[in-house]
C-alpha cells in the first residue's frame, strides 16, 4: 500500500509495535459507517463480545450488529474469537488496538469513502460528548470538576499544525490507555475518560477545494 505523503507537515505513521492498523481502501470503506466505528471501539475498550451484547449497548437489533461485524471482519478489523465461541454464539474481538489513516493518495482515490469515514468518526465523537453532558449533573463533584470543553483559535502554518498534533499525541501517550488489560491494573478510583482532539484547518482555499487532504485519525 502507498506510504503517506512524507512532507514535513505530515505526522509520521505510528510504529508497528503500537498494534495499529493502517487503513487501506477495504478498511476505509468498512469504517464508513458510525455503527461500525462504535462496534470496533466497544471491542477495543471492553474486550471480546457477541453481537447480541454489542447490540444491547448500541440500542440496535442483533441482526444489525451481526451484519456490521461481518463487514468489519471482511476488512480484517475484527476477527472471531474461537476460544470463546460455540455452536450457539459467535464471539468477536478487535484485531488491533488503534486505527491510523493519513494516506493522501488513498483519500484522493476514495473521496466518498474518506468523507463517510471522517463523518462517522465525527458522529461518534458527538455521541460521546452528548452522553457526557447528559450525565454531567449526576456525576460526583470530582468528576464534574474534571470535565472540560474548550477551543482555541490559532494561526498556524501546516508545519506548526503537524508539530502541535505530535505534541498532543505525546502528552496523551503518557497516560494509561483504556483497554481491558489496563483496567485490570488501574489504580483505585480510575474511570474512563474520552479525550477528543480536533485540528480543524480553515484556509481560504477550503472554500474551493472539494477534496481536502485527510486529517490523521487515531483511535
Amino acid at each position: 500500500m502507498p506510504e503517506p505523503d512524507a512532507t514535513p507537515a505530515t505526522p509520521p505513521r505510528p510504529s508497528a509495535h503500537q498494534d495499529t492498523v493502517v487503513l487501506d481502501a477495504k478498511g476505509l470503506r468498512a469504517l464508513a459507517h458510525p455503527v461500525r466505528v462504535q462496534l470496533l471501539g466497544l471491542l477495543r475498550k471492553h474486550g471480546p463480545s457477541t453481537a447480541t451484547r454489542l447490540a444491547e449497548r448500541l440500542g440496535v437489533n442483533s441482526g444489525t450488529a451481526s451484519y456490521h461485524l461481518r463487514q468489519l471482519g471482511g476488512a480484517g478489523l475484527v476477527e472471531e474469537d474461537t476460544e470463546r465461541g460455540n455452536a450457539r454464539e459467535r464471539w468477536w474481538r478487535s484485531a488491533h488496538s488503534r486505527t491510523w489513516f493519513n494516506d493522501r493518495e488513498l483519500a484522493e482515490r476514495e473521496p466518498e469513502a474518506t468523507l463517510a469515514y471522517l463523518q462517522s468518526v465525527a458522529a461518534v465523537h458527538t455521541t460521546r460528548t452528548e452522553r457526557a453532558l447528559g450525565e454531567l449533573q449526576t456525576m460526583p463533584p470530582a468528576w464534574r470538576d474534571s470535565f472540560d470543553m474548550s477551543d482555541w483559535a490559532l494561526r498556524l502554518t501546516p508545519e506548526e499544525a503537524a508539530g502541535l498534533y505530535e505534541e498532543l499525541r505525546g502528552v496523551v501517550g503518557r497516560y494509561r490507555q483504556d483497554t481491558p488489560e489496563a483496567a485490570a491494573s488501574a489504580p483505585e478510583g480510575a474511570e474512563r475518560f474520552s479525550v477528543i482532539t480536533h485540528l480543524l484547518p480553515e484556509p481560504a482555499v477550503s472554500e474551493t477545494d472539494p477534496n481536502p487532504a485527510p486529517v490523521p485519525e487515531e483511535s
